[in-house]
């Protein structure tokens, strides 16, 4: 849906124009080519239905030759994320002028859209540096943690209060206890107010 930013907005009226879906659709289409790479193909058409008298995006992704469908429906169109998308969309395209481009010290690169200012600034400011992740401090070697965590001179220490400790313990038996069920429970019936998710 990333693609969606820099497409021109789908109102709910257009989704029952065939002629302004297909329109739609040929900039979709050359969206999802530019990340097509060796053993990811998309293929982009509309699917009529009828019930609602709307044409209706859907995209096959085929990964080493497994299809996966999946059609964006007339809710999806009307949802407040799909409306967020569009709305960054048309913040994004008045930010850059004919002739732009980024510069990171002598380094320069013209561009036309931010997604290109932002993926060139993340792969030259991670040349030198080389980003790895640890589940828990006891993964790391002795320089890493004393580097990263240890090291009296650039350590934080933060005081953490809790102010219902009954609440907080309940919780924490509920997401990293034994029991499955209390925790399987308490996703289902949270998941969809989860807003910050880091993945």
């Amino acid at each position: 849906t990333e693609h969606f930013i820099y497409l021109p907005a789908v109102t709910l009226e257009q989704l029952g124009d065939h002629a302004a879906m297909q329109e739609w659709m040929v900039k979709y289409e050359a969206r999802l080519r530019l990340v097509e790479k060796s053993g990811l193909v998309y293929k982009a058409s509309l699917r009529e239905d009828r019930e609602r008298n709307v044409w209706l995006p859907e995209v096959e992704l085929i990964s080493h030759g497994h299809s996966t469908f999946i059609t964006f429906n007339r809710d999806f169109f009307g949802s407040n994320d799909y409306k967020t998308v569009v709305t960054l969309g048309a913040q994004l395209s008045t930010l850059l002028d004919e002739g732009a481009y980024i510069q990171r010290g002598e380094r320069k690169k013209a561009v036309t859209e931010f997604k290109e200012a932002l993926d060139w600034l993340m792969a030259e400011s991670t040349k030198r540096h080389t980003i790895q992740r640890y589940k828990g401090l006891g993964e790391m070697n002795p320089d890493q943690l004393w580097e990263t965590t240890m090291d009296p001179s650039v350590r934080r220490m933060l005081k953490v209060t809790i102010e219902d400790a009954v609440g907080a313990d309940q919780i924490f038996n509920t997401l990293m206890g034994d029991a499955v069920e209390p925790r399987r429970e308490f996703i289902e019936s949270n998941a969809l107010a989860v807003s910050n998710l880091d993945f």
